[in-house]
């Protein structure tokens, strides 16, 4: 799976299940089998022109080296892939991303060819509804390079048995809950979204125009949780050693055009930080760096 005409392809059919009707037609209707025997598999070299306005548009600095949040674009495709699949239980559209972890055992050179592997995790309760995590790899060769944990939610009425929030293995519970204070403003164009969907491939509605997420329930579209982590990680970039994790959760969305401040706060090897509103400091976003298990 490659290009943006595949990627878009994609979206469309892991969000036709939200469409009533629609949703009940064979190769639409989900089935609600078990999704941990969900599994995508892709190889790419990243191509240069593409990891250069990526790290523009989240503020990197422009090298030869790979984001750390990059790769995540590169699993993004196999993210929807897996959604679409029948056998996935929800809809794409109304999932919410709740938190990430990266961990980074080494620095992705531009150039280099990647196998991104992608797999879900079985489903669990969660206190507002059904949560699961997207389990990433990216090796070159034998080698394991970076991992990801996504951990998405769909509200509604929760599984049976004893409710959890974030994943253990997502790893961004009450320790990466701290929220710094904010200390330097940010302040966001209402094109941030569109920016961020051209680099990424997520042209998710609600992140676009005013228009188009107010039919989702928003009063504006909202930036992608990914690009505030982006955005956060490449404030930190000169300070992370090469192997190092980032757990982080989202908190509140980020309306844009929108004001942010963004605070960190380096202790004993780790770096917490927060994304958080300048008027109320409500966080956006929370977490921390560390070095790897």
């Amino acid at each position: 799976m490659s290009g943006p005409d595949q990627v878009a392809r994609t979206l469309l059919k892991a969000a036709l299940p939200s469409i009533p009707v629609v949703n009940r037609l064979p190769g639409v209707r989900k089935t609600a089998a078990d999704p941990s025997s969900l599994h995508e598999l892709r190889s790419v070299t990243p191509d240069p022109d593409h990891v250069r306005a990526y790290a523009r548009v989240c503020g990197f600095p422009v090298k030869d080296d790979v984001p750390l949040t990059f790769p995540h674009v590169l699993a993004f495709p196999l993210h929807m892939a897996v959604m679409a699949a029948p056998e996935f239980p929800f809809p794409a559209i109304g999932t919410v991303h709740l938190a990430n972890t990266i961990t980074r055992q080494r620095v992705l050179k531009v150039g280099e060819t990647l196998q991104v592997e992608v797999h879900t995790s079985p489903t669990r309760p969660h206190p507002k509804g059904t949560a699961i995590d997207f389990l990433s790899r990216v090796s070159v060769g034998e080698e394991t390079v970076w991992e990801g944990v996504s951990t998405y939610l769909r509200l509604g009425r929760r599984e049976a048995g004893p409710a959890r929030g974030l994943a253990t293995s997502a790893g961004a519970g009450d320790e990466a809950d701290r929220v710094v204070p904010g200390r330097v403003t940010w302040r966001l164009g209402g094109d941030v979204g569109r920016r961020y969907a051209a680099v990424s491939g997520d042209h998710n509605p609600i992140h676009l125009y005013p228009l188009t997420a107010r039919a989702f329930g928003f009063r504006r579209q909202i930036a992608h949780g990914m690009w505030t982590l982006a955005r956060c990680v490449a404030a930190l970039e000169n300070r992370l050693p090469e192997a190092v994790r980032v757990d982080a959760a989202f908190k509140k969305p980020v309306f844009l055009p929108g004001t942010v401040a963004f605070g960190q706060d380096a202790h004993d090897g780790e770096i917490a930080f927060a994304l958080t509103s300048p008027t109320t400091g409500v966080p956006h976003l929370v977490g921390r760096t560390r070095a790897p298990a």
